[in-house]
């Protein structure tokens, strides 16, 4: 099995929808974060050896997958994406404030918990500290500069990937252009709309990993 689907989008873009969708498209088992959390001693070494610029086998991880979204494969969007030439770019965008205010009240806030110094390397959440609070925001979780690496990310992966391979998505777009990029009939079901900020605390992040100190949120 290769990957047919790569989700560049940035976490809190409606990433846990578009894996929604994508199963139901046939685009199943779909990785995502909740992935990670749900098989943390396998999948957290392998990512803490990609966050750290290590080189990783992406068939390791991704063999039994036909998708991938969210954080921590969006950060390797470029990698997957020469690693699987026929796969599909769906980046998932969102308005930018708007994104922000999610992030701020869901990922930034778990990721602040305790205080502004970096997760420690034997953290089993260290590279999720590597790839969102150095890589993608150089430790400056402030408004300002959260929205200008949001705008850069999305910006970076459109001049990156070819614009015939790339479908720019928001969720509230519903089915007809998903479908379309990937040339699958709409299903006669309601577009899915998941995680909310309640449901990410409800059901997405673990209670027992939301003590990775990161920098606050301001």
């Amino acid at each position: 099995m290769a990957l047919q689907v790569i989700g560049a989008g940035l976490g809190r873009t409606g990433t846990m929808t578009l894996k929604t969708a994508l199963e139901t498209l046939g685009f199943a088992p779909c990785h995502h974060m909740v992935e990670v959390f749900a098989n943390m001693q396998r999948q957290a070494p392998f990512w803490l050896r990609a966050a750290k610029g290590e080189a990783v086998d992406w068939e390791e991880l991704f063999a039994a997958y036909n998708a991938s979204v969210d954080w921590p494969s969006a950060h390797f969007y470029a990698q997957l994406a020469d690693r699987y030439p026929d796969a599909k770019v769906i980046l998932t965008r969102r308005d930018p404030q708007r994104w922000y205010e999610s992030m701020a009240e869901t990922i930034l806030k778990a990721m602040s918990a305790n205080g502004p110094d970096p997760a420690p390397d034997d953290h089993p959440m260290k590279f999720v500290d590597i790839i969102i609070a150095e890589k993608t925001f150089g430790r400056d979780f402030s408004a300002a500069n959260v929205i200008a690496a949001f705008e850069r990310h999305n910006a970076e992966v459109q001049q990156v990937i070819p614009a015939d391979r790339l479908l720019v998505f928001e969720a509230v777009q519903g089915w007809r252009p998903l479908c379309d990029f990937l040339g699958v009939a709409a299903p006669d079901t309601t577009f899915p709309r998941t995680n909310s900020r309640e449901e990410f605390w409800q059901h997405t992040m673990p209670g027992e990993l939301v003590e990775t100190p990161m920098p606050a949120a301001t």
